[in-house]
């Protein structure tokens, strides 16, 4: 019996030794399943970023001065030509008094010679008929002294004084002529010349009057005013503009923004912005709707492991959208015809071989497999081999299981 009893007990033991370990119970209700299917597999990037407006404007100050009025604020929308930001110059100011002056005094003495040559001119003009008038007598003189000399009713030294004074006058009368003909021109020069200095100082009333202007910070297109600072440049300002501010010239004091034409900027994973291509269809949620685009640029350069990506939007904007809010943004990068694919698992990555555990017919138990990935999206990954079309498995995190091949589900997990 005690023989007996031993082999019993070694039996026992053998056997007991042999066991495999009971599987481990998994919360099936906690479980994430999907099921492997067949057909067309898109693969997308996402990325969070913020609406932009297609079309900013920024526009300096193009005259110093001094902040006198601010008419409009950051928010309030505007129209081409209002005035933005009102400066005030003493300097300009003076200049375009002290050119006013000039032009008045250049117009005055302008108008002085004109009044000085023409009197001149009527002088002359005077002397010139008076003349006319003697050489006209004296020439009558001397043709009636010719006829009665022939008479012999006048001397002949008198007849030759009269026509030599007539001959005289003729002369005198030709250099009147001449000399009125030569103030003419002389007049015109001189009025051309001074009328030069007025046209210099019309120029420069004018100069003075747009640097005047242009104290007065205009808007160059319709749309919002963004921003009303003297960093409007830069993608960051914190220098609020302010009365009574001194603005240098070229400084930009003002952002206007076109709020109906935004575009979407995504960061995408540098790893992912790869396969990204200018027109590719992407679409955009505004939390307020989707919104159908396309990429338009890409980034060159790479931030915190992120590239960005500009999305124009081809659909119209849901109520709501105005520039820097938040968004989602989803590219579809390429497109897969009949392939295997199943929702992406937590700890699967593009083109490796991991362990999934495939989930009985039953959803109680999941034994453990080798599965091959191929490329990968969002929320979907190839399958190249070791599942079948219809095969559930686990997608949700099992690395508590690590080391078991087989998995109890209590409650089942729901694979129908």
């Amino acid at each position: 019996m005690g023989v007996g009893s031993v082999l019993v007990l070694a039996v026992v033991s053998f056997a007991v030794s042999r066991l495999k370990p009971a599987p481990p119970t998994v919360d099936g209700g906690s479980v994430w399943p999907g099921q492997v299917v067949h057909g067309t597999m898109v693969r997308q990037v996402r990325g969070l970023g913020t609406l932009k407006p297609e079309q900013v404007v920024t526009i300096p100050a193009i005259t110093e001065g001094r902040v006198k009025a601010i008419p409009v604020l950051p928010g309030m929308p505007v129209k081409k030509g209002q005035i933005l930001v009102e400066l005030e110059n003493p300097a300009i100011e003076k200049a375009l008094s002290d050119a006013r002056a000039q032009l008045q005094g250049a117009e005055a003495d302008l108008a002085n010679l004109r009044a000085t040559l023409r009197e001149a001119l009527l002088n002359q003009r005077s002397t010139q008929a008076n003349l006319v008038a003697q050489y006209k007598t004296a020439a009558l003189l001397s043709e009636n002294d010719a006829h009665l000399l022939t008479k012999g009713l006048v001397a002949r030294l008198d007849a030759q004084t009269d026509a030599a004074k007539a001959q005289g006058l003729q002369q005198q009368v030709a250099i009147g002529e001449q000399w009125i003909a030569s103030m003419g021109a002389s007049d015109s020069a001189q009025i051309a010349s001074q009328q030069a200095k007025v046209d210099q100082m019309r120029d420069a009333v004018k100069l003075a009057q747009t640097q005047q202007d242009e104290l007065n910070v205009r808007s160059g297109i319709d749309g919002l005013l963004e921003d009303l600072d003297m960093g409007a440049s830069s993608a960051s300002s914190n220098s609020e503009l302010q009365v009574g501010q001194w603005v240098t010239a070229g400084t930009a004091v003002a952002k206007v923004v076109q709020p109906q034409k935004l575009k979407a900027q995504i960061k995408v994973a540098e790893t992912d912005a790869g396969d990204v291509e200018i027109g590719q269809p992407a679409t955009v949620d505004t939390h307020n709707g989707i919104v159908p685009g396309h990429v338009t640029r890409i980034d060159p350069n790479s931030q915190n492991g992120t590239v960005t990506v500009d999305v124009h939007l081809d659909g119209p904007l849901p109520p709501g959208a105005r520039p820097d809010l938040s968004v989602d943004g989803t590219v579809n990068i390429q497109t897969l015809r009949n392939v295997d694919y199943v929702g992406r698992p937590a700890f699967g990555q593009p083109d490796q071989t991991v362990s999934m555990f495939k989930i009985s017919p039953d959803g109680r138990y999941g034994t453990l497999v080798k599965v091959q990935l191929g490329a990968a999206s969002v929320n979907t990954i190839q399958v190249i081999h070791g599942l079948s079309v219809g095969d559930w498995v686990v997608l949700s995190d099992t690395s508590a299981q690590d080391g078991f091949n087989r998995i109890r589900f209590s409650p089942p997990v729901a694979v129908h």
